[in-house]
């Protein structure tokens, strides 16, 4: 199966990655997958064994014994027979039984249902705390996904950063040619240029083990050329309209999940209560039989059986039912409370990852005028630098500034847009796993 996804998405992801395909690709891949699968295939077997319990039981049984003392006539009745010519044996004080038993189920009162919803409602919580655990997925997906397309946006920024210092570069190296700059002037712009080209190495080694994480956990060989992959910026659009809306997260479905079984275990508490009806069949081969006399005259081997109806009521139960349902309720409650606190987290996270998202915002209506002004600035040192007005090292602080105002720029976009999906994670605004 693995090799089949793989051969699958490899042609996707050499191609330009968008953050839903990486979540699907990583939910197919991730091991946990398989459980559901797992969880179902159990349910199934746990609901056809107790289905079994109306098939007829049947059971055999051997038993040899010995006893101290069995019936017998009284000594007058056997000298009445003695006079007879009968001689009256008594039963022996060894016996002998090899016989069959079965059982056949007609009204239990509910009990084999109930027993059967359980088991489904079992499976059911069982499938949803894994979905609980299928979703963070997407989380983790998001973490590096983001990262990555952070570390491109600064790898691209660092590259433009290499080419202002290599024109100043080149520059300097003219005039020093002609004898109107200093040789440490351009040897200190090429230094500068040598380390922030340095930087660039160490932010492609970065890009190419993230991408090698989200590669194999999406269920790509980790040979697949990370680097020359690509991946879309996700659109900014946040879901203002919807915040507050969590009805579909899968950690309230596994408390609905939890308090649907509370439910069906009451309900098996009244079955528990009602009374049950069979109809049985006993036969076994052996001594004595049920003809006690014929016995006690001749001890020979015989059949014998025995067919009826039972009528059993066991009011057992009731002692521990208030005590049942007391812990029921317990668990209903606790439940709730979960629920409670789960809304109050998640209502919380989300007034925080809105705030930042306008922090954000805010932040990034001036990036575009900071870079601006960096810029002129910038060029104006360039100028100033020709006429000898001022030395290199302001001319490198200014060019170092305008990168640095561009790389708060994309991290003030880069951190929106994680800030964005993350609060449709935490909305679950987003198409997932019915």
């Amino acid at each position: 199966m693995k090799k089949l996804l793989f051969f699958m998405w490899l042609p996707l992801m050499a191609q330009a990655q968008t953050l839903e395909e990486c979540q699907q690709a990583a939910e197919r891949n991730y091991p946990l997958i398989k459980q559901y699968d797992l969880i179902e295939k159990t349910t199934d077997l746990a609901v056809a064994n107790i289905g079994k319990g109306w098939l007829p039981q049947v059971s055999a049984s051997a038993q040899a014994t010995y006893q101290s003392d069995v019936v017998s006539w009284p000594d007058q009745i056997k000298g009445v027979y003695s006079t007879m010519g009968i001689d009256m044996k008594g039963l022996k004080k060894d016996q002998y039984r090899i016989g069959v038993d079965v059982n056949q189920m007609v009204f239990d009162g509910g009990a084999l249902r109930s027993q059967k919803e359980i088991a489904r409602r079992k499976g059911a919580v069982e499938e949803a705390q894994t979905e609980v655990t299928m979703y963070q997925v997407r989380r983790r997906v998001n973490e590096m996904f983001f990262g990555l397309l952070l570390l491109d946006e600064q790898i691209r920024l660092n590259s433009d950063w290499q080419e202002l210092l290599n024109g100043s570069e080149r520059k300097l190296q003219s005039m020093f040619q002609r004898g109107t700059a200093a040789e440490s002037d351009y040897q200190a712009v090429r230094a500068e240029r040598l380390n922030v080209r340095q930087q660039g190495e160490s932010l492609r080694s970065q890009r190419r083990t993230l991408a090698m994480m989200l590669f194999t956990f999406c269920g790509l060989a980790p040979q697949a050329s990370a680097e020359g992959t690509a991946l879309v910026k996700p659109t900014i659009e946040v879901p203002f309209s919807n915040v507050g809306k969590v009805s579909s997260r899968p950690e309230l479905k596994a408390i609905d999940a939890q308090l649907r079984l509370t439910d069906v275990q009451e309900k098996s508490l009244n079955a528990a209560l009602m009374p049950k009806l069979s109809v049985f069949a006993t036969g076994f081969y052996g001594y004595p039989g049920y003809n006690m006399f014929e016995d006690m005259m001749s001890h020979q081997w015989s059949l014998n059986g025995m067919i009826g109806a039972r009528l059993s009521w066991n009011i057992g139960a009731l002692y521990t039912r208030k005590n049942d349902k007391a812990k029921l309720d317990v668990q209903r409650s606790m439940f709730h409370v979960q629920r409670e606190t789960f809304l109050f987290n998640n209502h919380l996270e989300q007034m925080q990852q809105s705030e930042n998202i306008e922090r954000y915002r805010t932040q990034m209506k001036d990036d575009e005028e900071i870079i601006s002004l960096r810029t002129s600035v910038r060029k104006a040192a360039e100028s100033k630098l020709e006429h000898g007005i001022i030395d290199v090292n302001d001319l490198v602080k200014e060019i170092n500034a305008e990168n640095g105002a561009k790389v708060q720029q994309t991290i003030h976009e880069i951190e929106m847009l994680k800030e964005i999906y993350d609060l449709r994670f935490t909305t679950s605004l987003q198409n997932y796993r019915k």
